[in-house]
């Protein structure tokens, strides 16, 4: 069976610097919401898309997938019809999930301060 190139492209990267990888798979847009969705509580998948908003069925697969991977998300697929599955976080994803939050909450608060720096900076720049 032969390995796909983006299979040890992966591979490679996460043997360099395994702690970026793993930073980048909590901070992307869609993982940090659905770490902050499934701290609130499990959710199927369909619940989460809609709840999580505006991600495609196939990013939204790929995000849990890789979440679920990295040991943050547990997948719980009964054995019924239809088919249900539910996703939740896992104890490493609880904690994960609680460092994302404090940095989206810290986000929130000081938005004015980086609206602010925003315009100081295009000032100086415009003005040149």
């Amino acid at each position: 069976m032969a390995v796909s190139d983006s299979v040890l492209r992966m591979t490679a990267a996460e043997d360099m610097c395994p702690q970026r990888l793993v930073l980048e798979h909590v901070t992307t847009r869609w993982g940090v919401l659905v770490l902050i969705a499934l701290q609130e509580r499990s959710y199927r998948f369909s619940e989460l898309r809609r709840h999580v908003g505006r991600v495609s069925e196939k990013m939204l697969a790929q995000t849990l997938q890789t979440l679920e991977r990295d040991g943050f998300v547990h997948r719980d697929a009964k054995p019924v019809i239809p088919p249900r599955v539910d996703y939740s976080l896992t104890a490493l994803g609880e904690e994960a999930a609680g460092q994302v939050k404090a940095l989206a909450l810290w986000t929130d608060r000081r938005m004015a301060a980086v609206v602010e720096a925003r315009k100081a900076y295009d000032e100086t720049r415009t003005s040149s």
